[in-house]
């Protein structure tokens, strides 16, 4: 193989990785950022993703949309989950991951009973092109660009408009927000409904490549997690960060020494990392801005 067309096979798999740990982490991550929950049922979030997207695509509708409304039907499935059992757990977070490993139970098990062990998938949109003789996934380089512009869209919506800053305010001191006039359930609400439509959405989207079953969210989950630890706090910073790093690991190790080593890898480096910076590159970035602005006070 030719070195330019060795160097794209390693950046197609290196953006492929990346861009698949965005899309999947970036729902776990905006609940856990903004309010202290881990959601361990967000792997059955995206298999819910997957499953709307799927049947309505089958009925006849376009992809794209059928895509929106599995985001759509699970923001809407983690609002009642949200306003029946997750509202009276926010201040108990070891209780609310026991309670959504439950709900991540009995989903998985009511997809099995509704639909059975499998269902029929759809094929994967815009075709495949060829590069040094290696054939490519153009849809799989179409989610590298989306997972980029989806980070964008997500910190224009986080920093530039009235819900960021009244979300980020609850995130740092949600009594102080509640007594400037913010509704902090209705942030918690609205939060945790766009976690789980963004896990609906990577369901959705990643539905046309691999096979659909009751346990779609398995693969997604962990490596979901380690994404959003590796990242910390911080949901839109930091999940880029660790999803590049991770994926940079991923992707070499993958090549190198096959799928199961680029896994393994992952949760090794990720290991390691939380030993040596507990909070994660959230936490690396925050010491640096207080760093930088004891700097220039002094």
């Amino acid at each position: 193989m030719a070195m330019g067309a060795r160097l794209f096979n390693y950046l197609y798999q290196f953006l492929d990785s990346m861009s698949f740990l965005i899309i999947a982490a970036v729902g776990l991550a905006i609940i856990f950022g903004m309010m202290g929950l881990i959601n361990l049922a967000h792997g059955e979030y995206v298999m819910l993703g997957a499953y709307i997207t799927t049947l309505t695509a089958k009925a006849g509708i376009y992809f794209p949309i059928a895509v929106l409304l599995g985001t759509i039907g699970v923001a809407i499935w983690g609002g009642l989950v949200n306003q029946l059992i997750i509202s009276r757990l926010y201040a108990r977070p070891l209780d609310s991951v026991v309670t959504s490993w439950g709900i991540s139970l009995i989903m998985s098990q009511g997809i099995l009973v509704l639909f059975g062990p499998s269902l029929q998938g759809i094929s994967t949109p815009m075709g495949s092109f060829t590069v040094g003789g290696l054939s490519y996934s153009a849809y799989r380089v179409f989610l590298a660009f989306f997972a980029v512009a989806l980070l964008l869209a997500l910190w224009v919506l986080f920093k530039r408009t009235k819900f960021g800053l009244h979300s980020r305010a609850t995130m740092q001191n949600a009594e102080i927000a509640h007594a400037l006039g913010v509704n902090s359930n209705r942030m918690y609400l609205a939060t945790y409904m766009l976690g789980s439509g963004l896990a609906g959405l990577c369901g959705g989207l990643y539905a046309p490549t691999m096979s659909i079953v009751p346990t779609f969210g398995n693969g997604f989950m962990v490596q979901s997690f380690v994404t959003v630890v590796v990242g910390g706090a911080e949901p839109i910073l930091g999940s880029l960060m660790s999803s590049a790093g991770l994926g940079v690991i991923n992707s070499v190790l993958s090549q190198l020494y096959g799928t199961l080593m680029g896994k393994i890898g992952m949760l090794v480096v990720a290991i390691v990392f939380i030993r040596v910076l507990p909070d994660g590159f959230s936490g690396l970035i925050e010491r640096h801005r207080l760093k930088v602005r004891k700097t220039n006070e002094s």
